[in-house]
């Protein structure tokens, strides 16, 4: 699946998820990590997982997409990682602390 595609598919995930300050970032420029950063705040502990099991539920099921890892379930920051598109899902006060988008200037989607 094209990086882009794949993208837009999760960021309308988190939206349907209620998904709170959605940011998608082109970085394969910058970086050699990945082609998008896909970044998103969850309300509470319960929010976030729920966040990163529809993610990968709906991958799955309807597009036969699954993550090559899935890191820091307990960590108030989740990262999927789908090789071309990362996607974070972090509580507010993780997200106001790494803030990744300051990292990425003039990147968003």
């Amino acid at each position: 699946m094209e990086p882009k595609t794949l993208t837009n598919l999760i960021t309308g995930i988190l939206d349907e998820k209620k998904g709170v300050d959605i940011a998608a970032l082109a970085v394969g420029d910058m970086t050699i990590v990945a082609d998008y950063f896909v970044i998103v705040t969850g309300t509470s502990n319960t929010h976030i997982n729920a966040l990163s099991d529809a993610v990968q539920e709906k991958l799955a099921k309807e597009h036969a997409v699954l993550p090559r890892c899935v890191e820091g379930r307990a960590s108030g920051w989740v990262v999927l990682d789908y090789a071309s598109v990362l996607v974070h899902i972090f509580g507010k006060e993780e997200r106001e602390h790494y803030n990744l988008e300051r990292l990425f200037p003039n990147s968003a989607v």
